[in-house]
């Protein structure tokens, strides 16, 4: 049987998980918009030339060979290191956050190319965020965006249960806002103000460019990463750390 050939793909780096003493596997979400792991041999060695390559954010073109279980990264070469991402903590929290929420939204052979394109923008906008205010409404833009894109998109104009307009509750449960009747025997729908689910309603809507013009006070900010991460943890069943880290820094 012939053996199969190395295959290039550009790449965006999500995850490193530590294997023997200086090899890594690496989790990556490809172009195609699927989830990839492969062993970066000496990836965690000091000097290593594949090291800097398939450090979390790092987009690479990347060469991987088949092995016997996962494939072999042989060679690389960085396209954008998103090093700004990396020049304190706040930012390596939100950037975290984005790669967690990705991580758990992209799976191998099953490609979606809408999810590549739309992290490496939301990494960017981590990059470009003039505050914190703007870092978290990056985060919690890329979380509702790519949640609404894969079917959990919030009802937020009006009550997800009845349809009665200018609705005054929010419930992750129940898939968005609700009126004060269908809220009365909920127990989790949260008051909600007018101004937060237009904001809501934008994360999805506009653009990153747009987003990181807004003007936005730190309570609303704090206020969208805080429902943002209740959505995606809900939604997905997952505990999101690197969310939760962001939201008490």
């Amino acid at each position: 049987m012939a053996r199969r050939p190395a295959v290039r793909h550009r790449v965006i780096v999500l995850g490193r998980t530590k294997l023997a003493e200086q090899d890594v596997i690496v989790t990556m979400l490809t172009s195609e918009g699927e989830q990839l792991r492969a062993v970066a041999k000496g990836g965690r060695k000091p000097g290593s030339r594949l090291a800097a390559r398939t450090e979390l954010f790092v987009e690479a073109d990347l060469l991987v060979s088949p092995g016997r279980g996962l494939g072999i990264i042989t060679e690389g070469q960085i396209i954008d290191a998103h090093a700004s991402a990396r020049t304190d903590v706040e930012r390596v929290a939100a950037a975290s956050a984005l790669c967690e929420v990705a991580r758990l939204t992209c799976y191998e052979d099953m490609p979606d190319t809408f999810l590549h394109p739309v992290l490496s923008r939301a990494l960017k906008a981590c990059e470009q965020a003039v505050d914190r205010a703007h870092l978290d409404v990056a985060v919690a833009a890329y979380a509702l965006k790519v949640l609404s894109h894969e079917g959990w998109r919030p009802v937020l104009n009006s009550c997800v249960a009845c349809g009665e307009p200018s609705p005054t509750r929010l419930c992750v449960r129940a898939g968005g806002a609700l009126c004060e009747s269908c809220a009365r025997d909920v127990e989790d729908a949260l008051p909600v103000s007018q101004n937060l689910l237009a904001w809501l309603e934008a994360l999805i809507g506009l653009t990153f460019d747009d987003l990181l013009a807004a003007p936005v006070d730190d309570q609303t900010a704090f206020e969208l990463l805080d429902t943002a991460h209740r959505w995606a943890a809900t939604h997905l069943d997952a505990r999101l750390r690197a969310m939760e880290f962001l939201r008490g820094l």
